[in-house]
This record gives C-alpha cells, structure tokens and sequence, in this order.
C-alpha cells in the first residue's frame, strides 16, 4: 500500500465514523462524489485492501509484444552494442523499422546486462553564458582531436563552427590541424552565410601569439597570426576565451559528435577522409542542423556580406614582407621569383612588396594597390649549382701529388729519432766548417 493509499484510507475512515461527510471527503482527496461512495462500499466488503486499483501487478494492455522486445534486444546486442540508448532507439526505427520509446529500450537493455546506469555526479554549479540574441552575432570556433576513424584509416581532426545563438554548425574533417585547413572552413563558412560579427576562440597559437617567458617587456608587441590578421582584413572580431568551460557549446557538440558521429561513421564504412568528409556532409551536419539547433531569439541575421574588396584568395593566405633587390628579384621560402621586366621601374628597388603565398600553391606579388607578374627564377637554382660543381673541381685540381699528398711537409718526421753527436764533436766539427 502506497502514501497515497494510506491518506486516502484514513479520510475514508473518518467519513466511516461520521466525522465528515462524504461530499467533503471528495474535496479532500481531489475526488469525485460517486468515487468516494465507490470506495466506501469497498471498505466495507474487503476491508482496507478495498483502497487499491484493480490494475495493480497486472501487466498492461499497452505493452509491446515479448516477440518485439526479444528481437529488438537481439539487434541491439549484435550491432549496438556500445550504442547509448537514445541512440540505439534512433537506429532500431531507422534500419529495422521497430518503433522503440529510448526509456523503454534503456530498461531492456539495463536487465540484459547491455547498459549500465552510470551514477549523476554532483559537480560544481556553472553558470551558463546566455546565447547571442542573432544568428550570425558570435561564432564559436574549435578543433577537436579523436580516433574518429576507430583505426581504420589515418588520423583525422574535426574542425568545426558553431552559432553561439542557434547551435548551427559546419565542419570538416582534415589531416592537420594548420592554419591552412582553418582557413579553408574559413572560406566555406564566408562564402556559405557571409561575414559574422566575431568569432570565439582558444588561445591556441593558430589565433594568437602569446610571449615567451623571455619576451623583455620592453620588446615590441608581438602581430597578429594569419588567421588573426586575416579576421582584421575582413572586419570580424576575434575573442579569446580563457577557458573550455567558456566555449560550451562546441565542446558540447563534439562531446555528441564523438559518440553519434563515431558510430555514424563505422555504420558508413569510411575509412578515408573523402569517405568521412562525404558522410559529415551529406549524413551527420543536415541530422544536427535540423534536430539539435533552436531558434535564434531574435529572427534578425546579423551577417554581413562579402564586399568587392574582400578577394577570399588574397586576405584568406599566408602574408610576407619582402624587400626587391636591385635586379628586381624576392627571395621567399628559399625561392627566388623574378619580376616581369615590363613592370620593373627604379620605385620597386628596395620597396616592400605583399607576397601571398594563397591556398592553391600559388604566389602573389602586391605592390601599392596592384599586383606585379612574377616567376620562379630557375636560373639562380643552376647558378648555384654550377658555383658548387667549379668550386669542387678547383679544389681536386689544387690537391698535390706524391708523397706530400696531403699538403704537410715530412722533413721533420725522423728528426727526433736521430741521434744527437756529442759536444766536443760537434765544436770540432763546427771549427773545422769555419
């Protein structure tokens, strides 16, 4: 007998003995008139028992079948195994065509041995940053580093973008974590939904620079990275969180992604980066884009479009500073490009040039508001060469021959093991010399 069945059998007692009547024993226990009267014919024939419902121990009408349950148990254990309840309910309705509610198939599971219950921890309260009120205002940012292929292939890292107000995401799986790769989803981004207000990320050296501890405090301030200058060209800011805790949100989404996105993957076969890239594109993104995002608070889109002066392939590259030599030549990463002789003019000696070394391996040259023609000058690469081959041939043309081979003289080689005449000898012989 439960708390409630003990409250209501002593207000039932008291209408028994008269105390109250029927009508306000109703307004007591929150029930009507003819249930109460119901009930008080009850007690009377089965005693206190008379308070409990009929259906309980029974099992219900509404139950699934021990048919579905034995099979869906069955899928479970031989495909998901290690699969979350919640996911393993999604699968079950989408591949086998067995509608499960995810607390039900989490019940199943628990009495199979399949899952265990783990125990809520009690951690420290954090207080939540509330979202951006527009779509497009913040833009969390980060990489995250797993065994996203489970062994099959290479190492993958998922790079990934946020919306801080509606949890819209885009990502992309690459090789390395560079600047390089951070740019192209950069460009993906820029190109997909415009210019966002800021962007929010670590402090990870691919944003900013930070001083070494020898760095003298009188040192000139460190720049800004490629990608920090890059966002400064297209007018975005960047913010620096201090902490994993302050970017939530993205650590969230690769917290699901490193359990849905995982298991996604090795039901897909992929065990490439086209493969995976194929399956985030395609399968996974449009999945989180259209179940795990909400509405922004305020239906106003805050990006800003490209604007003529915004050449994605110029501010979204690697930027140098060089100087031109006299003979109109820059020197960059060990290459020498020459520029075109019917742009040379006495103003580009010794002037400094822009050099954008761009993502499709090519090399752009600025000068003021233009950009120069220029070429890799293979001729300096055979120059050198050539100094190498003569300056060689010089030395085995000057090496000496025969016994002095190795350029020392030998007349000092038995000098010690001579034995010196004696003194009054060598007096005689030196006056009879003399």
């Amino acid at each position: 007998m439960t708390t409630q069945d003990r409250d209501r059998l002593k207000v039932l007692h008291e209408v028994k003995k008269k105390h109250i009547t029927q009508r306000e024993a109703a307004e007591q226990l929150g029930l009507s008139r003819r249930w109460v009267k119901k009930l008080m014919k009850r007690l009377g024939k089965e005693g206190d028992g008379g308070v409990i419902h009929r259906l309980r121990g029974k099992a219900s009408n509404r139950r699934i079948a021990l048919k579905v349950r034995q099979k869906a148990v069955k899928i479970v254990r031989a495909e998901y195994g290690d699969f979350g309840p919640t996911l393993a309910a999604e699968y079950l309705g989408e591949q086998h065509n067995l509608a499960v509610g995810k607390e039900t198939l989490r019940q199943w599971m628990i009495q199979d041995g399949i899952w265990k219950p783990k125990r809520s921890k009690v951690e420290d309260a954090h207080v939540w940053r509330p979202r951006r009120n527009c779509l497009g205002e913040l833009v969390q940012w980060d990489t995250s580093e797993h065994d996203w292929l489970e062994g099959r292939g290479e190492k993958l890292y998922l790079i990934a973008m946020l919306d801080d107000a509606t949890s819209r995401g885009l990502a992309r799986f690459v090789c390395h974590d560079s600047t390089e790769e951070n740019m192209r989803l950069m460009w993906k981004y820029l190109e997909r939904w415009g210019r966002s207000q800021g962007y929010y990320a670590d402090r990870a050296s691919l944003f900013q620079n930070t001083p070494k501890a020898n760095h003298h405090k009188d040192a000139p301030e460190l720049g800004p990275t490629q990608i920090g200058r890059a966002l400064q060209e297209l007018g975005i800011e960047l913010i620096a969180a201090h902490s994993p805790q302050a970017k939530g949100r993205i650590e969230r989404f690769f917290g699901t992604a490193q359990d849905r996105l995982v298991k996604g993957l090795r039901k897909a076969g992929a065990r490439g980066l086209e493969e995976a890239n194929r399956y985030l594109d395609h399968v996974y993104l449009p999945m989180w884009n259209k179940r795990f995002t909400q509405e922004a608070q305020n239906s106003t889109d805050v990006h800003r479009p490209l604007l003529k002066e915004h050449s994605l392939a110029a501010i979204l590259s690697c930027v140098e500073t060089r100087v031109v030599t006299n003979d109109y030549t820059i020197r960059v990463g060990g290459r020498i490009f020459q520029i075109a002789r019917e742009q040379t003019r006495p103003a580009l000696r010794g002037a400094m040039v822009r050099v954008e070394l761009r993502l499709d391996r090519t090399v752009a040259v600025r000068f003021k508001e233009g950009y120069l023609t220029v070429s890799l000058w293979e001729a300096a690469k055979q120059q050198d060469q050539d100094r190498v081959t003569a300056s060689t041939k010089g030395a085995l043309a000057r090496r000496p021959k025969g016994p002095n081979a190795g350029g020392k003289s030998n007349w000092m080689d038995s000098f010690r093991r001579r034995p010196a005449p004696p003194m009054w000898k060598a007096i005689r012989e030196s006056n009879a010399g003399s």
